[in-house]
């Protein structure tokens, strides 16, 4: 008896090739951290101090592992996911990330126009060098992530420059009120506006595909960068001798600033930066129509614990709202994983940035597809067909219990 033998014909691969041998998310960081001058390559990639906090995040996912359903159908998946009113292709978008535009020629462009190619968004950064009109206008972004000013009529100011450019999601980063301690941008030369330094010369010139490819097409293109969006008016250039980038009193912030600002924001307003249960109840309380869960990356305070084994702690504490979770993913069993918690949503930030570096739109368009292949893929390994079949199934797929997560 001669044994059958199914075979499946391959869709014919629309990859450039280039492209093909990018297998996963970090294939991309290998290839930026060649590209990009140290300084700006440390920037992306660091944390502040010890990186604890940086670690903790990767560490939190290899802590918890799957117990997964088998002989369930699994035909006909789906990662359609409504959220906020609006339904996504994917249940991930990109995070905000400053500084966009110098690690990727047209970076914060680029990142919005992928995310919305692929069926979600890219959160625009107000670090970001590219003004948020220009963002709205080519990419169209809707959503706009503010440090926001210790001044209440500036805070109207900005909201005004916000609401006038079409952005209708507005995400207020809160735990940054002064500035961390981020040893490695002084040791890799880094500085915000950028200082000329034999440093900075030198890494420069060891890397003309970047300074000529783009930070010199940047500046052909469209002149000096700004720190655009900080504020109403435009800040100060990118390159200067003895500008400081202004902190702008964010220590004089408080809760009574976000109810000043949802009295006045007409969109969705949420809040970035939240580890604490607490902070997520006051957060409901004032009318904030989503919180992100996130420790800035592990680029704020180190030591700050990585907000994934907490998640069910968090869905318990605003049972009705929407919750975006931030922080290391880089597999589609991460994003899979935090959407088992509790998370409705999931952000990722620096392996499309480096995807952006290295590879422009294109490089954006395949790190979402396989981001989205790998959460499909693992999906059918699970036993679910949707993001709502994922839920149902909820942390009993998961072993050990959250509670004994690293950081827990």
């Amino acid at each position: 008896m001669t044994n059958s033998v199914a075979i499946v014909k391959r869709k014919k691969s629309t990859v450039t090739p280039r492209l093909r041998k990018i297998f996963s998310l970090d294939d991309f960081e290998t290839r930026a951290k060649r590209l990009l001058p140290r300084a700006i390559f440390g920037y992306v990639s660091g944390g502040t101090e010890t990186d604890s906090s940086l670690r903790a995040n990767r560490e939190a996912y290899h802590s918890i592992g799957f117990r997964p359903r088998i002989l369930r159908d699994v035909s006909g998946r789906s990662l359609q996911t409504g959220f906020l009113g609006n339904s996504y292709s994917v249940p991930f978008g990109i995070a905000p990330m400053g500084f966009s535009a110098v690690a990727a020629f047209d970076g914060d462009v680029v990142l919005a126009r992928g995310a919305a190619a692929a069926g979600s968004f890219a959160i625009c950064s107000a670090a970001s060098l590219t003004p948020l009109e220009r963002v709205a206008k080519d990419a169209g972004s809707t959503w706009f992530q503010a440090y926001i000013p210790g001044d209440r009529e500036r805070i109207a100011g900005l909201l005004q420059r916000v609401e006038a450019a079409g952005f209708r999601h507005l995400v207020v980063t809160g735990d940054v009120p002064v500035a961390s301690n981020r040893e490695n941008n002084a040791r890799n030369g880094f500085d915000a506006p950028f200082r000329i330094t034999p440093q900075l010369i030198w890494q420069g010139v060891t890397h003309p595909r970047w300074s000529i490819g783009t930070l010199g097409r940047e500046i052909a293109s469209r002149g000096m960068p700004h720190f655009e969006n900080m504020e109403s008016v435009q800040g100060p250039p990118l390159f200067s001798r003895d500008l400081v980038r202004s902190t702008i009193a964010r220590d004089k912030l408080s809760w009574d600033d976000i109810a000043f600002i949802r009295d006045r924001w007409k969109g969705k307003l949420l809040v970035k930066g939240i580890i604490h249960p607490d902070d997520a109840k006051l957060a409901a309380r004032h009318g904030c129509d989503a919180i992100i869960l996130s420790n800035h990356g592990g680029r704020q305070l180190d030591g700050t614990i990585s907000p994934l084994c907490f998640l069910p702690e968090f869905r318990k504490a605003v049972p009705d709202m929407s919750i975006i979770f931030d922080g290391g993913i880089r597999r589609g069993t991460d994003a899979l994983k935090a959407l088992v918690l509790g998370a409705d949503f999931v952000l990722v930030g620096r392996p499309f940035l480096y995807a952006a570096a290295t590879y422009g739109l294109a490089g954006v368009g395949h790190a979402m597809t396989l981001l989205s292949e790998e959460i499909d893929r693992d999906m059918a390994l699970l036993g679910v067909r949707s993001i709502r079949e994922l839920r149902e199934l909820g942390p009993d797929c998961l072993h050990p219990a959250p509670a004994t997560c690293i950081g827990a």
